[in-house]
Formats: structure tokens, C-alpha cells, sequence
């Protein structure tokens, strides 16, 4: 029976860390589609 808890419990930790780094990816990606757009508006206004 502590196998199993030891193995869900590695599980449930891979998880929580893939979950995390998959938010600072997205946060970046958005932070680049931001600079982006806002390159963009800049060189209309001109």
C-alpha cells in the first residue's frame, strides 16, 4: 500500500510542476504577442 501512495504521490508532484511551467511559458508568449502588438500600433501611428 505505500507504493501506491508514493507513486500517486510522484505522480500528483510531476503534475503540479508541469502545470507551473507551463504557466510562465504561456505568460511569456503573451507578454511577446503584447510587444508585438504594440510595435505594430506604434508604427501605424507614424
Amino acid at each position: 500500500m505505500k507504493k501506491i501512495s508514493k507513486l500517486v504521490f510522484l505522480g500528483l508532484a510531476v503534475a503540479a510542476v508541469t502545470c507551473l511551467s507551463a504557466c510562465n511559458t504561456l505568460r511569456g508568449m503573451g507578454q511577446d504577442v503584447q510587444k508585438a502588438g504594440s510595435a505594430i500600433e506604434n508604427a501605424a501611428k507614424k
